[in-house]
């Protein structure tokens, strides 16, 4: 609802001169005014809408009730569209006295304040300033500066009003005021000459005002100022005037209990402090420190932001947001429509002979409607990426998708069925590695990468993946030409100073090691340190991950493979805890010094080794549909599948412990989410996570990153001033 607030003296037609400004459709009386289009251009730009009510506040006394008679009988004339109310000051006339000026004062307060109430968030509040006394106008004018307004309005005259306008009629305020009228009678008696008439009235629109902080505080065990604690009865709307008196509230400001003029006094006196003691409180109860700017925000926002649950409905705000992502992995990022994209990359760089082969090698697949479990087998038995190519050509998207994700419908709980993890991983056979043996595939992977960060506003994202299951093994030429091939990328979308900064993490997969053999395990911590030696690719290859199945290999033949890691001082996450016991969490911290942990979903069992965690600002890297795929977890809601009853997700405790942790989306493509997506499905699991908590995990992410310390500070500062100015517009 928008609401048009007035002060009303002798004076009464200053209010349809405010109300044919900021709604010309229904009182066109400008329509004849030399500043039409002027005056049109100007609400428009403010954004003014054309109010819903129309509330007048006013004194007592003989002059007052004429013009209130005036005003109805005009009122009614138009039709009475909407609700006129009208609340008169109780005990006041002449405003001769500091006693009356204070009641007048105390009702235009209230009036405002319940105006706001009733108009809520998306509506405006409208204030004229026309009217009345200059006293009632500076008592509407500081309500405007402290409950806020979306314009302050006046009306200015030419200095010489031609008598229809200084008689005003009600029925001379019907129609579009017209160019001239005849003026005063001459000295002799005759008619006078023509005066200006709609031109000698001018709206103005004055400016803004915006609510104070200070109301939102909790002062002296008070509560903010509302307006259910200083109410006020809503005036009923006048009728229409013609046959007999109209309604209004007569306010008693003696009678009331507590002033809201003397309140809003005491809190401007004691500002700072008040704001001050604010948010110390927010801080009393919080494990994790929010964005810097947040805390400049109004308490009212930040109080919202607190108690505000993440729901489907601020997807979009949470799109926009700038965002990190620390545990992405490079082989599961794409969606199909992206994989086909990639081997139609392939394929055009692609001989004929090689084409033709492969398309021979996939005819079972390119013919069949179902696959068995085993046809990942035939990709890899000669020219796996041109094989992969083919399919991803040949066969169109839907196909595709059947294909790779039906065998495993539904995705839960994957490593109790039959196949294990490899169930999980299923819909990735045409990705990654599979592909990444082809210069081209690597150049349009670095595209389709880039194009998906930069869509869902990553500022910063931290890719892992194999560099020596790529390109036949070639590790370091891969790492050179996907790091060019993202650097290429950069600057293309035109929006200058928002592009994402990207890290790699080489991945040491402890499956190499099954038989003993630590070879490739070895050559993978090699390479992440060669990388640091090197001038292109120091900044990129950020740090070194250990993944695949825990428990595989010897855990000091492991330790002493990553000696050179450390030496180095090469940052190190490791995947464990996602379904094992948290006894492999410890081993990756106290024997492989992980400086994160990839899931750690069992620590909320280890409380000791949770409070090391904290101690050592070790961050987990949660990854909420995966694990709901891989492990399965308790799904709340009554839309929910029906399961046999599974634990709760640890996410919420963890948080509550003062845990770092920060939300991710493991890979993305092949769990068909994004990092919005697995913020909401994270706040769905653990029955709601507050906004502000979902921006400060946004903020571990940064601070977690393996970016360098001045890098990583400069990065923050960005996106913490992004934040402020994007919460600024949303809510503010």
């Amino acid at each position: 609802m928008n609401i048009l607030v007035c002060t009303l003296g002798a004076s009464w037609a200053v209010i349809p001169e405010v109300l044919a400004f900021v709604d010309p459709d229904f009182l066109p009386l400008y329509a004849s005014h030399p500043e039409r289009e002027r005056l049109l251009a100007l609400r428009r730009e403010q954004g003014l809408r054309a109010p819903d009510e129309i509330w007048v506040v006013t004194t007592e006394g003989r002059k007052t009730v004429a013009s209130l008679n005036s005003l109805a009988r005009w009122w009614g004339r138009l039709g009475n569209v909407r609700p006129l109310r009208v609340w008169q000051a109780a005990g006041t006339d002449e405003l001769a006295g500091e006693k009356e000026c204070g009641f007048i004062r105390e009702l235009t307060l209230r009036v405002v304040l319940k105006a706001h109430d009733c108009c809520g968030e998306s509506g405006q509040v409208l204030l004229s300033l026309a009217g009345g006394r200059k006293t009632m106008s500076a008592d509407l004018q500081w309500a405007g500066t402290v409950f806020g307004c979306d314009a302050l309005l006046h009306v200015v005259d030419s200095g010489s009003l031609p008598p229809p306008l200084r008689q005003a009629a009600p029925e001379f305020f019907l129609q579009p005021l017209p160019e001239r009228v005849p003026g005063p009678e001459s000295r002799e008696g005759g008619p006078g000459r023509e005066m200006a008439c709609a031109a000698a009235v001018m709206p103005l629109f004055v400016g803004r005002g915006f609510r104070s902080d200070l109301l939102d505080v909790d002062w002296q065990g008070r509560g903010a100022v509302t307006a259910a604690r200083f109410c006020l009865e809503l005036a009923p709307p006048i009728n229409d005037g013609i046959e007999g008196p109209f309604r209004s509230l007569s306010w008693p400001a003696a009678a009331a209990s507590a002033r809201l003029a003397d309140e809003i006094n005491a809190r401007e006196k004691e500002g700072q402090q008040l704001l001050g003691n604010y948010l110390a409180l927010v801080g009393e109860d919080e494990h994790h420190e929010n964005w810097r700017s947040l805390y400049r925000l109004p308490p009212r926002i930040i109080d919202k932001l607190r108690t505000t649950e993440l729901t489907d409905e601020h997807r979009e705000w949470l799109w926009k947001l700038p965002k990190a992502e620390l545990h992405c992995h490079l082989g599961g990022i794409l969606d199909v429509a992206a994989q086909k994209r990639v081997g139609e990359a392939v394929w055009r760089e692609l001989p004929e002979g090689r084409r033709q082969a492969a398309r021979a090698r996939m005819k079972p697949l390119l013919q069949n409607d179902s696959w068995d479990w085993g046809w990942p087998v035939l990709l890899k038995e000669e020219d796996r990426c041109a094989n992969c190519a083919a399919l991803l050509v040949d066969l169109d998207e839907k196909t595709l998708k059947e294909r790779l994700y039906g065998p495993t419908f539904p995705r839960f709980a994957l490593l109790e069925s039959e196949h294990g993890f490899a169930a999980y991983e299923r819909p990735g056979e045409l990705t990654g590695s599979a592909i990444l043996g082809h210069p081209a595939a690597v150049r349009q992977y670095a595209r389709e990468v880039y194009d998906h960060v930069r869509r869902e506003s990553i500022l910063y994202c931290e890719l892992r993946g194999s560099p020596l299951k790529y390109l036949d093994g070639d590790g370091e030429s891969f790492l050179r030409l996907f790091h060019e091939a993202l650097r290429q990328q950069t600057g293309n979308d035109g929006e200058a100073g928002l592009e994402p900064v990207f890290g790699f993490i080489v991945i040491g997969d402890r499956r190499d090691a099954v038989k003993g053999d630590y070879g490739r395990l070895k050559r993978s911590a090699e390479l992440a340190v060669w990388a640091q030696d090197d001038p292109g690719l120091r900044k990129f290859v950020v740090g070194l991950d250990l993944a695949g199945k825990e428990g595989v290999g010897d855990l000091k033949e492991i330790s002493t493979l990553l000696e050179h890691v450390f030496e180095c001082c090469l940052p190190v996450t490791i995947h464990a805890g996602e379904g094992t016991s948290a006894d492999k969490i410890w081993q990756a911290v106290y024997h492989l010094h992980a400086d994160r942990i990839g899931h750690g979903l069992t620590l909320v069992d280890a409380p000791e080794l949770a409070a090391r965690f904290r101690n050592r600002n070790i961050c987990l890297e949660l990854c909420p549909t995966s694990n709901l795929e891989v492990v399965g977890f308790q799904v709340p809601g009554k839309d929910a599948p029906a399961r046999p009853r599974r634990p709760e997700y640890p996410l919420k405790k963890l948080w509550d412990m003062g845990l770092p942790l920060t939300v991710c989306t493991d890979n993305p493509g092949i769990s068909r989410t994004s990092l919005t997506g697995e913020f909401l499905t994270a706040s769905r699991l653990v029955g709601g996570l507050a906004l502000w908590d979902v921006l400060a995990m946004i903020k571990q992410a940064f601070s977690h990153s393996f970016l360098p310390a001045g890098e990583r500070e400069a990065l923050m500062k960005k996106a913490d001033k992004l934040i402020f100015e994007q919460l600024s517009r949303d809510f503010i």
